[in-house]
C-alpha cells in the first residue's frame, strides 16, 4: 500500500508473472538496494517539488547531485542492458518516471489498479495533464502487450473529464476492446472517490518480425 504523499512502495510485484508478460524485457540486475535507491529518487523529486530552500541549501543540493550524477556516470550502458525500467519484481519497474501502480486485478484483457500520485506531478493546483496521458500509455500498453506479442502506440486519445486530485487514491481501470489482426484497441479510465476524472483510447499496432 502506498500512502498519501504518493511515495511508499507499490504492489505490482505480487502480479509479476503476468506483468514479465508484458512486453518488457526482465533484467535481475542491480542487487537488493536497486529498488530502494529508485525509491530514494521518487522521495528527492518530490521533496525538491514540494520544496522553498533557502540559496545556500540549493547550492549544496546541487553539489550532491552533481556528485551523484559524475558516480554513476563511468556505469552507462546502452538500452539493452539498463536495469531501470526491467526490474519486474520492483514497484513501478524500477524506475522513477511512471507513477507507481498498486495492481488489483490483471489478466489479458483487463487491469484494476490504484495510484497516488504526489506533488512530483502537480500542474496548477492538480494532477499534470501529461502524467494521467503516461499513467494510460503505461498500463494500456503494458496490457496490450500481455499474452500476446510486443506492439506499439500508434494512437492515445486522453479526455479530461474532471479535476484528478494528488495526494489521493484513484482508481484505474483498462480494458482490451478488440483486437483486429494487427491492431489492438484498449480503453482506460482513471477514477477519484467514484467520479469519472479521466478517459482514454488507445490503438496499439503488433511490431513485424525484426521491428525494434
Amino acid at each position: 500500500m502506498r500512502g498519501p504523499d504518493g511515495l511508499d512502495a507499490g504492489s505490482d510485484h505480487g502480479d509479476e508473472g503476468r506483468l514479465a508478460q508484458s512486453g518488457i524485457p526482465h533484467l535481475d540486475g542491480g542487487g537488493p538496494d536497486f529498488g530502494r535507491m529508485i525509491e530514494a529518487l521518487r522521495l528527492v523529486q518530490e521533496r525538491i517539488t514540494a520544496a522553498s530552500p533557502p540559496d545556500e541549501v540549493v547550492a549544496e543540493t546541487a553539489g550532491v547531485l552533481e556528485k551523484l550524477a559524475a558516480t554513476l556516470g563511468p556505469y552507462d550502458v546502452d538500452e539493452s542492458r539498463q536495469i531501470a525500467g526491467r526490474r519486474m519484481d520492483l514497484p513501478g519497474r524500477g524506475q522513477a518516471l511512471v507513477p507507481v501502480l498498486d495492481i488489483d486485478d490483471w489478466d489479458e484483457q483487463h487491469v484494476r489498479a490504484r495510484v497516488t500520485l504526489g506533488r512530483f506531478y502537480l500542474g496548477a493546483g492538480a494532477a499534470h495533464g501529461g502524467v494521467l496521458s503516461l499513467i494510460f500509455d503505461e498500463i494500456l500498453g503494458r496490457l496490450a502487450n500481455t499474452g500476446r506479442t510486443r506492439s506499439r502506440t500508434a494512437y492515445l486519445h486522453v479526455n479530461y473529464r474532471n479535476i484528478t486530485p494528488i495526494g489521493s487514491e484513484l482508481r484505474v481501470a483498462a480494458h482490451v476492446d478488440r483486437v483486429e489482426g494487427r491492431k489492438r484497441f484498449l480503453t482506460g479510465a482513471i477514477y477519484y472517490d467514484g467520479t469519472l476524472t479521466a478517459a482514454a483510447e488507445g490503438l496499439f499496432v503488433e511490431l513485424r518480425p525484426g521491428q525494434p
